[in-house]
């Protein structure tokens, strides 16, 4: 009887991170579902003055637990100048873990902060014109929140990169309120929406941008969403040349078991 209970908290609360769904360009703090032992892949288009850039990155998370997970971001990546052909190929290959520090389950609520780790190695392409890779080694730590209900969703990661070759660090920040507007049913099938923002804050030279990025998310049954998101930059302090316009998103996730 005992583990029949624990067994329904334990699909009950799944499905809450199922019907909220995951932010789009925010880190989440569930380990669960579509965020689980699966793979998330999206196609990111970003409209620069003197440039068009194409992301299409691969990503293989892996819950060594419930509270513990591993995982690799594979991007491929595509730069097309102004009036040049594009250079394309494999861009810089990260490796990430999540560990969650502190989890408070309510009824139909649950709050949650995980610390993370990110490691960027530079298999890209750096002698291509323009490159494709940065060159660089990157360590990124920081921490992932997250307040989510059955009705609203609010999120937030921040962390701190450091880099290689005396090239300055940089902070990021991202903010995230998401809400289902289908009520919560069993197969899944939800619509979510979300309002996020997307910060970074290079230390020497100073150098801030803000993006504001509304988002929609399709989650259809157990295993797969669709999920689009468009970013508009609000702030680029200190950035002349080579502005970004606009940057839009267009991905899947699918939850392998």
């Amino acid at each position: 009887m005992k583990h029949s209970i624990l067994l329904w908290i334990f699909i009950h609360y799944a499905l809450i991170a199922f019907a909220q769904g995951p932010p789009i360009t925010t880190d989440t703090p569930v380990m669960l579902g579509l965020n689980g032992n699966g793979i998330r892949t999206f196609g990111k288009f970003i409209a620069k003055e003197n440039a068009n850039i194409y992301i299409q990155p691969i990503g293989i998370p892996y819950n060594i637990s419930t509270t513990f997970q591993l995982g690799g971001i594979f991007p491929l990546k595509f730069i097309t100048p102004n009036n040049t052909e594009t250079t394309g190929g494999l861009a810089d290959i990260t490796l990430f873990a999540k560990y969650q520090l502190y989890k408070k389950d309510g009824t139909a609520k649950t709050f949650r902060i995980l610390a993370t780790a990110r490691q960027s190695f530079p298999t890209g392409n750096t002698h291509s014109l323009p490159a494709i890779g940065s060159g660089l080694y990157q360590t990124y730590l920081g921490l992932i929140i997250g307040q989510i209900s059955s009705k609203i969703g609010i999120y937030g990661d921040f962390g701190y990169n450091v880099t290689s070759h005396n090239v300055t660090d940089n902070v990021s920040y991202n903010f995230s309120v998401g809400t289902p507007l289908l009520p919560q049913q069993y197969p899944q099938k939800q619509v979510n929406i979300f309002l996020e923002f997307n910060g970074n804050y290079v230390i020497d030279p100073k150098v801030h941008t803000l993006f504001v990025s509304p988002g929609l998310q399709f989650i259809l049954g157990r295993r797969v969403l669709f999920e689009t998101s468009f970013q508009l930059p609000v702030l680029q302090q200190n950035i002349t040349i080579n502005q970004t316009k606009y940057m839009f998103l267009l991905g899947t996730r699918f939850l392998i078991n």
